[in-house]
């Protein structure tokens, strides 16, 4: 108990020493930076999930069910507010995000659909078995794909 109550002061400290570099940012970025971390948590747990379909890991069903969980779950959020304009990559440092977003939304939003139904279909397999998790792969990482080719700058 006591070792957990440190650890939750110790995120405390590190939240509120944070909090006036963020007000420091406009909302563009702040958004940025939290699209950012979202996407990296995606990476997270597809990285978990594409090693154990490509054999490099090997299967376990509970991480496997862990990981499209994640992703599932982060797929059903309302993430209106991480895409505001002015945060693409020519008005902010660091965004890969294209100016093309603000310019199809119909087209973005037919993207993030389909991203929910790949990450819902990954969930309801993932904890199956290998070949499950194999199969639902193909049309997550296509999801995935076909965003990042129409929307994101390469790297």
């Amino acid at each position: 108990m006591m070792k957990t109550s440190r650890i939750l002061a110790a995120t405390a400290a590190a939240v509120l020493a944070a909090t006036p570099l963020l007000a420091q940012q406009g909302p563009e970025a702040q958004a940025m930076k939290a699209r950012q971390g979202m996407m990296q948590f995606y990476a997270m747990n597809l990285g978990v999930l594409g090693a154990m379909a490509k054999g490099e890991r090997d299967y376990d069903a509970a991480a496997a069910s862990a990981a499209a969980g994640n992703i599932a779950g982060v797929a059903q959020l309302n993430m209106s507010m991480l895409w505001p304009q002015g945060s693409d990559d020519m008005s902010l440092d660091g965004s890969r995000a294209l100016p093309a977003i603000w310019e199809n939304m119909a087209d973005v939003g037919a993207k993030s659909a389909a991203m929910r139904e790949a990450a819902l279909a990954m969930q309801a397999a993932a904890g199956t078995d290998l070949a499950s998790l194999q199969a639902a792969m193909g049309a997550l990482g296509g999801a995935c794909g076909d965003c990042h080719k129409a929307y994101r700058t390469p790297q």
